[in-house]
């Protein structure tokens, strides 16, 4: 790990950060964290899928040649098979790259390939991603990966936490994960890539994010639990397409770990407001979805794209003002994040696919070489959060209180396909194209024009939306 294959990429590094070197920007860090000479600043990733493995990898090509001061770790579950079509992609892939060729037959581990090739051995996920193969990405190499299947291993030690996990799963791994920890004497930092919510309807309709799961679950205070997210894909960082996140907490620890990432490629900025920016990078994947399914309906039309653009947009501004009691200011990440993930998302692919008749519900939302799609369950969690009558609003036009999910007819057709499965995956059209559908414009001026701001669906009073 971090051999000399890794140097041009970690010599590359050095210089970025407003103007600090590599190592003194990791200098910087372990001195804030209290790091002795000799002691390694241990950096454990929790979780394997494209953006969990790539964030990993770039903290190894960057800080990984420091090997006195930094290990970087990633933990993933033992025991996945890689089956035979994919392991013939695999061995593609890497004939195609000298670089990466040349790589493996210097680690001795080229054979393997070939023999996975010819159906004579079987390969599993842990022992690829040693080698830098994500299976959720295996047209993108990364450089080489320590890996841990066993978690307590992992993670007992850890500084920093990368939670790679999907939403889905934060919960359970972190509870396990707690258990561990209940001897620790200072509590890890926890940077969270998660997007995807929970909801909770008792004793209040509530969002649960996956930075709250993980400190209900650890006891790690929340200042110590920070959310990193953006405008991104995956493979596009990893090759080095420039790019930039936003890294959302406490003071404490957001500032120094927004330089502590930063690279050339990769702009990180900070902001104080974590559960807002974690909830919407749920949002942007409910509706990518819909988009997806659009576009395959329609044969790519840009007219019907734009016509739902206009619509779900309206939607997540709708829904924004319920959320937040400023939420102008979270229009441009929103959107930002919105247009990549329809473009090139996991979750606009989904919608794709399902359209198409090429996946189906029942083979759910774990999908091989994606991960799991995450907007299925926030298509739940949301409109489960906004049926509930004591939320209710004015409608404009029948003058009496409804539900905020009756202003929101996309969600609830979505609701329909994907949850209920009452409805064809067709049917998406006849939620745009209802004749009787407000303005999306009027949509926006009935939110700016009514007091829809709902504290308590982020769990915390009235002019406390911070964590």
């Amino acid at each position: 790990m971090g051999g000399a294959e890794d140097a041009p990429r970690a010599a590359a590094a050095n210089g970025h950060g407003n103007g600090a070197t590599v190592e003194e920007k990791l200098d910087e860090l372990r001195r804030l964290l209290g790091k002795a000479d000799g002691d390694p600043l241990r950096i454990v990733g929790v979780g394997a899928g494209a953006w969990g493995s790539v964030f990993c990898a770039l903290m190894q090509d960057a800080y990984g040649h420091l090997r006195d001061k930094v290990q970087v770790r990633i933990w993933r579950r033992p025991g996945r098979a890689v089956d035979r079509a994919t392991a013939e992609h695999l061995f593609e892939v890497i004939n195609a790259r000298e670089d990466v060729l040349r790589r493996l037959i210097r680690r001795c581990a080229y054979l393997k390939y070939v023999e996975g090739r010819l159906g004579d051995r079987t390969l599993y996920a842990d022992e690829i991603l040693r080698d830098g193969f994500c299976l959720n990405m295996i047209d993108t190499p990364l450089c080489p990966l320590k890996v841990v299947t066993n978690l307590q291993e992992a993670v007992w030690d850890a500084d920093i936490v990368i939670n790679g996990l999907p939403s889905t799963d934060t919960r359970e791994v972190f509870g396990e994960i707690g258990r561990y920890w209940k001897e620790r004497i200072t509590a890890p930092i926890i940077l969270s890539l998660a997007k995807g919510i929970e909801a909770s309807l008792d004793p209040l309709p509530r969002i649960i994010t996956p930075t709250q799961m993980i400190s209900n679950a650890t006891g790690v205070p929340l200042e110590n639990i920070l959310y990193l997210g953006g405008p991104n894909i995956a493979s596009e960082i990893y090759n080095k397409e420039y790019a930039n996140a936003r890294i959302c907490g406490a003071d404490k620890w957001r500032k120094p770990l927004a330089k502590f990432l930063r690279q050339p490629h990769f702009i990180v900025w900070d902001n104080s407001d974590l559960i807002t920016h974690e909830v919407m990078g749920g949002l942007k994947n409910v509706y990518a979805i819909g988009a997806g399914m659009v576009a395959a309906l329609t044969n790519e039309s840009a007219t019907s794209k734009s016509v739902y653009f206009a619509l779900c947009t309206s939607e997540m501004i709708y829904i924004t003002h319920l959320l937040e009691e400023e939420p102008e200011k979270l229009a441009g990440p929103l959107l930002a994040d919105t247009y990549v993930t329809l473009l090139k998302g996991r979750n606009a692919w989904y919608g794709q696919k399902l359209a198409k008749g090429e996946l189906t519900l029942e083979m759910g939302d774990s999908i091989k070489g994606k991960g799991t799609i995450q907007g299925v369950s926030a298509v739940d969690a949301f409109y489960e959060l906004l049926s509930q009558d004591s939320l209710s609003v004015m409608h404009p036009e029948a003058n009496r209180s409804v539900a905020p999910v009756e202003m929101c007819p996309i969600l609830k057709a979505l609701y329909k396909i994907l949850i209920k499965r009452e409805l064809p995956p067709n049917s998406i059209l006849q939620a745009i194209r209802d004749e009787t559908m407000y303005d999306p414009r009027e949509r926006i001026e009935m939110a700016q024009g009514h007091s829809l701001y709902r504290p308590s669906l982020l769990g915390q009073p009235k002019g406390d939306t911070k964590a």
